[in-house]
C-alpha cells in the first residue's frame, strides 16, 4: 500500500457535499461498472442521476444512514455510505465506498472502512456489516478480501439504474471491529 496522504479529513457529509459526491460516484461507476450497467446509461448523464440521489439523501438526513466524506485540499476525494440495520441477517449495508481513481492505494479506502466500522460500532455495538461488489470489479474484491471480509453469497444483481444486470458477491464482517485495525498482515 502506498503512503497515506497527509492533510486528509474524514467528515460527516452535509447537503453541501452532494454534488461533489455525485461527480465522484458517477466517475467511479463509469470506470468500474462497464459490462454490468448499460453503456448508454454510463455514457449519458449519469452525473445528473447521481446528483438527484445525493441531494435527496443529504437534504433529509436520517438516523438510519451515515455518509462519510474524505476531503483533501478542499476536494471530496472519497466517501462511504452506510444504511444501518438494512438486513436482519447480514446487518448494516455499506452501500457505497468510492475513492478518486488517482488516489487509490493511498490508504483512503482502508481508513473509510475503519471510519465506517467506528461509526457503526458507536451506534450498533453488536452489529455486523455487509456489502455487495460486482463480479467484474476484481480490485474491489481483493481489497475486501485483504480487509478480512468473508464472501458469503453470489447472486445475479440488478436491474441497475439505467438497466443491466451482473453477478454480485456479498462480503460480510460479523465483527466490524476487525476493520479498525486496517489491512491484515498477510497481504492486505
Amino acid at each position: 500500500m502506498a503512503e497515506l496522504i497527509p492533510a486528509v479529513q474524514y467528515l460527516d457529509a452535509t447537503s453541501g457535499d452532494a454534488d461533489a459526491i455525485a461527480e465522484l460516484h458517477a466517475d467511479s461507476w463509469r470506470r468500474h461498472y462497464r459490462g454490468a450497467y448499460l453503456d448508454a446509461y454510463l455514457d449519458g448523464d449519469v452525473v445528473t442521476d447521481r446528483r438527484e440521489v445525493w441531494r435527496s439523501r443529504l437534504a433529509q438526513p436520517t438516523q438510519s444512514q451515515i455518509t462519510v466524506i474524505v476531503r483533501h485540499r478542499g476536494d471530496v476525494v472519497g466517501f462511504a455510505h452506510t444504511i444501518l440495520d438494512e438486513d436482519p441477517l447480514w446487518g448494516s449495508l455499506l452501500e457505497n465506498l468510492h475513492v478518486r481513481s488517482d488516489l487509490k492505494r493511498a490508504g483512503i479506502g482502508t481508513c473509510l472502512l475503519s471510519q465506517t466500522a467506528q461509526n457503526l460500532l458507536g451506534l450498533r455495538p453488536e452489529g455486523s456489516l455487509h456489502l455487495w461488489v460486482l463480479d467484474q470489479n476484481r480490485a474491489a474484491q481483493a481489497f475486501y478480501d485483504a480487509r478480512g471480509g468473508s464472501r458469503v453469497e453470489t447472486q445475479l444483481r440488478g436491474p441497475f439504474p439505467g438497466g443491466g444486470r451482473a453477478l454480485g458477491h456479498r462480503y460480510h464482517w460479523t465483527d466490524p471491529a476487525r476493520l479498525l485495525a486496517g489491512p491484515r498482515a498477510d497481504g492486505g
